[in-house]
């Protein structure tokens, strides 16, 4: 049974769950109290989190495909692991949700955080299993070297923000963001003796 999953149709699926957690989150944007720009702006807090964790999405997605490219067929742990980082994903329309209920109070911002961490897990694990892992050269084993460091570090950073959104939710919220920026290109940059 497992077996006759496709990679393709696993990558459809996580298309279509993708798809899913943008409607959700657009569904969850809150309109003005009154028809103003003074009311509009009153909403600042909601449009920064839907905005960032808009572009955790398209990240994410981009990388799923970049990871998918790697696959030559489905196997029982790919499987497990993609639903793993398709949960993960599917938390962060509520983690933005109470971001911007809260305007951006210590707990919440804790939370999604948090929330990005289980998405960075789950997809080193994705990433784990799907890339080779026999030696077709030095550039494969730089390659993995280097995700495997900046996968390390932006956990580190999260995880740092996630603390520091205790004591200062905003500044911990710009640090996420600016972490998110790094996963904005899905391959890892080769060094110069690769190139």
């Amino acid at each position: 049974m497992i077996e006759s999953i496709t990679k393709e149709r696993l990558a459809n699926f996580s298309d279509g769950v993708f798809a899913v957690i943008i409607t959700i989150m657009v569904l969850q944007l809150k309109l003005p109290s009154h028809p103003t720009f003074d009311a509009l702006l009153q909403e600042w807090p909601t449009a920064l989190s839907y905005v960032v964790s808009y572009l955790l999405i398209v990240i994410m997605w981009i990388n799923h495909h970049f990871l998918w490219s790697f696959a030559k067929h489905s196997s029982p742990k790919l499987i497990l692991w993609n639903f793993l980082h398709m949960l993960s994903a599917s938390v962060v329309p509520f983690a933005t949700a109470w971001v911007a209920d809260t305007r951006m109070a210590a707990v919440p911002v804790f939370v999604y955080a948090a929330v990005i961490i289980l998405v960075n897990l789950s997809y080193h694990g994705f990433a784990y299993e799907v890339v080779p892992r026999e030696r077709v050269g030095e550039t494969n084993t730089e390659t993995r070297r280097r995700a495997l460091a900046r996968s390390a570090l932006t956990l580190g950073l999260f995880a740092t923000a996630m603390f520091l959104s205790l004591k200062f939710p905003l500044a911990a919220f710009a640090l996420v963001t600016c972490v998110l920026i790094t996963y904005a290109r899905p391959e890892v940059p080769l060094s110069r003796e690769q190139r």
